[in-house]
């Protein structure tokens, strides 16, 4: 309720201001118009990521079974996600793999993982450094991703709230920096759906690794589905950062 009525007030607060005659300045009325479009845009992603964490949620019972090569996903991925924060291409680094590594999941939720884990790498990592994107088998049945930055990294005693919605370390840079609060959270919920097991680690200076776990094959995911969801849940986060 808060997220969605503190941008809806300013903007409510700013279209008065221009009618009580700012509109005249066309100095003011443009820079308020632009801070208008800011908050809008926020409730736009706002109110797009709780529609997402509401279908996911609406299909958790329902494991996803399309066969998807995780090699060009990933690469889509990041390439939009770089466009979109306006950053180089080559600041994210995917190890490549010899042998093409498959899973079995829903492609658009697949890819919404990836691309919140590593934008919240390029916006919480350090600029300088890339950020590293790797892949590969672990078993006859899982595969897993693994997402590293070098960021600030983060303190230990936030480490069991991270995947809530909302919570945020530093709730003032996440939101100039565009977060909304939902992006581990909206990760979380598709491991869970994806019987996969989720892990972050963290150091401050040092910055993060997530990792995901997620099946190879329709088969793994019947047989693992109680235990990987119940270590996709909070036991497995053993360190991390600003869920963003």
């Amino acid at each position: 309720s808060h997220e969605l009525r503190t941008p809806l007030a300013s903007l409510l607060g700013y279209i008065e201001t221009l009618q009580d005659g700012a509109a005249k300045d066309k100095k003011t009325r443009n820079r308020f118009l632009e801070i208008m479009q800011g908050e809008a845009s926020r409730m736009q992603t706002l109110i797009g990521d709780l529609m997402s964490l509401s279908r996911i949620e609406a299909e958790k019972y329902r494991a996803p079974e399309e066969d998807i090569a995780l090699g060009p996903l990933i690469e889509e991925a990041c390439q939009s996600v770089c466009a979109t924060q306006g950053v180089k291409r080559d600041r994210v680094e995917i190890e490549p793999h010899d042998d093409e590594v498959r899973i079995a999941g829903d492609r658009v939720q697949i890819t919404q993982l990836v691309s919140n884990l590593v934008g919240n790498s390029l916006k919480y990592g350090a600029p300088d450094d890339p950020v590293e994107v790797r892949y590969a088998p672990i078993s006859d049945t899982m595969v897993r991703l693994t997402v590293e930055d070098k960021g600030e990294g983060i303190a230990p005693e936030h480490l069991p709230r991270l995947t809530e919605r909302f919570y945020r370390i530093a709730p003032g840079r996440s939101r100039s920096l565009g977060g909304t609060g939902l992006g581990l959270a909206i990760v979380k919920h598709i491991v869970e759906r994806h019987r996969g097991r989720l892990n972050i680690e963290s150091e401050l200076g040092a910055g993060t690794i997530v990792s995901v776990d997620l099946p190879k094959k329709p088969s793994a995911l019947s047989s693992s589905r109680n235990e990987n969801v119940t270590k996709a849940d909070g036991p497995s986060l053993v360190g991390a950062r600003d869920s963003q």
